[in-house]
């Protein structure tokens, strides 16, 4: 008589397991802070949209917008018109006619992001026209 046996051995399932848990080990905080990247983007991208309603409204009535937009918790106010991303705030401040500046927060992080116009840095901004964030 022959005794065949198909299957793994309890080895084999073993080996496989460890395996796997590694590569799980590895991978999982490399896509950890793919959340964070995406809020920041998201703030980035409401920044540049600021900058474009504040540049309409300069347009339309030679003074720039105050005031804050938000978008949190399904509770959404407006700003020019400008409804900012899902769970972003993003808080305008003129200076006359000069320029403009403005920051974004999440409500998912800590870290926040600026844009300035026509006016002195806005930290983390360094650079006029480009959103920055900390």
């Amino acid at each position: 008589m022959r005794n065949n046996r198909k299957g793994f051995t309890l080895i084999e399932l073993l080996i496989v397991v460890v395996i796997i848990g590694i590569l799980a080990a590895i991978a999982i905080p490399k896509f950890a802070n793919t959340k964070e990247k995406a809020y920041l983007a998201s703030m980035k991208s409401d920044l540049r949209n600021m900058a474009t309603v504040e540049e309409g409204y300069f347009s339309d009535f030679q003074v720039y917008t105050n005031g804050s937009a938000t978008n949190v918790g399904g509770s959404t106010t407006s700003l020019a018109g400008f409804v900012p991303s899902a769970g972003v705030t993003v808080a305008a401040l003129n200076t006359g006619g000069t320029g403009w500046s403005a920051t974004a927060m999440h409500s998912a992080t800590t870290r926040t992001c600026a844009i300035f116009i026509g006016v002195a840095a806005v930290a983390p901004a360094t650079v006029e026209a480009e959103p920055k964030c900390n």
